[in-house]
């Protein structure tokens, strides 16, 4: 199957996201799809406001357009609500083309934070954009809930998965050389450092032991500043996160509007239990396992999750690997009918086309964390 993927997410951003997307499409490939990214990298950009180290696509419509026919897909997919994302909608709208797209986060929710902007706005935008798409996948059970609560249709679960391969279990802590010697129990954060991640919830926790983090973001400098004795690692290359997470004992997601948490996943993989608050991301992910603790207070969560197993841990993770979540993926596309791609196919091949640009990706190992 040739599979369009359209998204404002991608390398080389820094977030839980675009990790995602680069390990759905690997997977995809190894399954012998051909997968086609449109992504910022192809067109003029922007920073996004307010958000730094974030590129946006400037005034993407033609050049989009060419792209999406040059494809010939079996398959589209619009994984973000970006500008790409609302001009690829506006053509598939236009031209009669089947797609699927996905809810990936609770954003109303931050920009009411951020700009007090209602959430019923937020909402109702959001609605209009996902209303024609074929499938709207969404990453847990409570957030699919309350977007049916809010009017939204067509809703599919699809729960993006972890490397089990890469991120492998360590029967016991060892010690890592982005770390050194280090008091245990240690406590690790991976992830931006951003307002919504709720970090000070974790800095702020009165527990014994070494605490680590690892990511950047805009809080970096202030956190920093604020709690010199936590151990800061920034961003780092996913094999030397591997040994990150191989010398930690307990996982700490101190987020409260989480809807995935890749960071937990990939830590429970490598046999980390995860001490976080009941909200849809670990609800979801760590549920009633012994992969981890979730609780109000997240002090008790952690002291609970320290005693757990780390086969305990790997073993839910092995139930939520790539393989699983890619099949799942594909059975939620919807596809072309026969007629409309050859019609397409005649079109592009009288019109032309700017197809140079079609992104292939690498096999190389990005610095991505959530």
């Amino acid at each position: 199957m040739k599979i369009l993927l359209v998204t404002d997410a991608w390398l080389p951003q820094v977030h839980g996201l675009v990790s995602t997307l680069v390990e759905l499409v690997r997977q995809l490939q190894v399954g012998g799809h051909e997968v086609v990214v449109i992504q910022p990298g192809q067109f003029r950009t922007r920073p996004c406001p307010g958000c730094p180290g974030l590129e946006i696509a400037l005034f993407p419509g033609a050049r989009l357009r060419s792209l999406m026919d040059a494809a010939d897909p079996d398959a589209i997919h619009i994984a973000t609500e970006g500008p790409l994302g609302w001009a690829a909608r506006r053509h598939c709208v236009r031209r009669g083309l089947p797609f699927t797209t996905a809810f990936h986060s609770r954003f109303p929710e931050m920009l009411q934070a951020a700009f007090r902007l209602p959430l019923s706005w937020s909402y109702a935008l959001l609605r209009w954009f996902h209303r024609p798409s074929g499938g709207v996948m969404v990453p847990n059970q409570g957030l699919l809930n309350r977007l049916q609560e809010r009017g939204f249709e067509r809703l599919r679960q699809w729960t993006p998965g972890v490397d089990t391969h890469l991120f492998a279990l360590t029967d016991r802590t060892r010690s890592s050389a982005s770390l050194g010697p280090l008091a245990h129990p240690v406590s690790l954060y991976v992830g931006r450092l951003s307002v919504e991640k709720n970090l000070e919830a974790f800095l702020s926790l009165d527990v014994p032991g070494s605490k680590v983090v690892c990511g950047d973001g805009p809080l970096a400098s202030s956190l920093r500043a604020r709690y010199p004795n936590v151990h800061w690692l920034g961003e780092l290359p996913r094999q030397e996160l591997v040994q990150v997470y191989a010398a930690a004992d307990v996982f700490v997601f101190p987020g409260r509007g989480e809807t995935q948490g890749k960071a937990m996943l990939e830590a429970m993989a490598c046999g980390v239990p995860v001490a976080a608050y009941p909200v849809d991301g670990p609800l979801h992910l760590v549920g009633e396992s012994r992969a981890g603790s979730l609780r109000d207070d997240l002090r008790e969560a952690w002291y609970e999750a320290l005693k757990l197993q780390r086969h305990d841990a790997r073993n839910r993770a092995l139930l939520l690997g790539w393989g699983r979540s890619g099949a799942l993926f594909l059975s939620h596309l919807v596809m072309l009918p026969r007629h409309r791609r050859q019609r397409l196919r005649s079109e592009f091949a009288v019109h032309g086309h700017e197809g140079a640009g079609i992104t292939k990706l690498s096999h190389k190992r990005h610095p991505v964390v959530e």
